[in-house]
C-alpha cells in the first residue's frame, strides 16, 4: 500500500507524550476521554473515546437533528455493555468524521436510548487512524501526511458528564 509506505517515509518524529501536555489540566484519575469532533458539517461534543469496545456508536438524536435518519440502513442488533446491561440497535450507518483534516468513513451502530454520549468511538476507528490515546495527558495523537496531530480533551465537557454520572447513581441501592 503505497499509502502506509508514504506515512512511514513522512512521519519521522515519534508520536511522544510528554508531562508539559499536562499544563493547566485539572488531573483526576476518572476522567474519561471526552473530544469534540466534526460529524459532516456539525461539531459534535460529548464524543467518548473508549479503547475497550468494539462497535462505533451514535444516539438516533444526533442523526434526526443532521437530518440523517434516512440514510440509516435498518439493522437490529444487541449491544451488551460490562455490567451485562444491553441496548437494541435501530440501525446503522456510514458516516464521515473529520479528525483535525483527516476523514475517514466510519461505521455507526445507532441506538435510540440515551447512552450519555452523543457518539462513541472504538479502537477498530483508533486503529484506522493510527492514533495513540492517553488518560492522563487528555489526548489523542495521530499521524498525517504532513505531521503528527492532536486533539485535546474537551475536559470542561469530561467533567460536566462525570458529574452527571456521580449524580445519578447516589441513592440507589447496591445489589446484593
Amino acid at each position: 500500500m503505497t499509502h502506509s509506505k508514504r506515512f512511514r517515509e513522512v512521519a519521522e518524529d515519534h508520536i511522544t507524550l510528554m508531562e508539559e501536555y499536562v499544563d493547566g489540566l485539572l488531573l483526576l484519575l476518572n476522567d474519561a476521554l471526552v473530544i469534540s469532533i466534526n460529524l459532516l458539517d456539525f461539531k459534535i461534543k460529548r464524543v467518548l473515546v473508549d479503547r475497550g469496545i468494539s462497535a462505533n456508536i451514535i444516539q438516533w438524536r444526533v442523526l434526526e437533528q443532521a437530518k440523517l435518519i434516512g440514510r440509516t440502513i435498518p439493522e437490529i442488533k444487541l449491544l451488551v455493555g460490562f455490567n451485562l446491561a444491553s441496548v437494541t440497535t435501530r440501525g446503522e450507518i456510514l458516516l464521515p468524521m473529520n479528525a483535525e483534516g483527516i476523514t475517514n468513513t466510519t461505521l455507526f451502530e445507532v441506538v435510540g436510548d440515551d447512552i450519555g454520549y452523543y457518539i462513541i468511538l472504538d479502537s477498530p476507528w483508533l486503529h484506522e487512524m493510527k492514533a495513540v490515546t492517553s488518560t492522563y495527558h487528555q489526548l489523542l495523537k495521530f499521524l498525517t501526511l504532513e505531521r503528527i496531530k492532536q486533539i485535546r480533551e474537551d475536559q470542561p465537557t469530561a467533567r460536566e458528564m462525570n458529574a452527571v454520572s456521580i449524580s445519578s447513581s447516589k441513592g440507589k441501592e447496591p445489589n446484593k
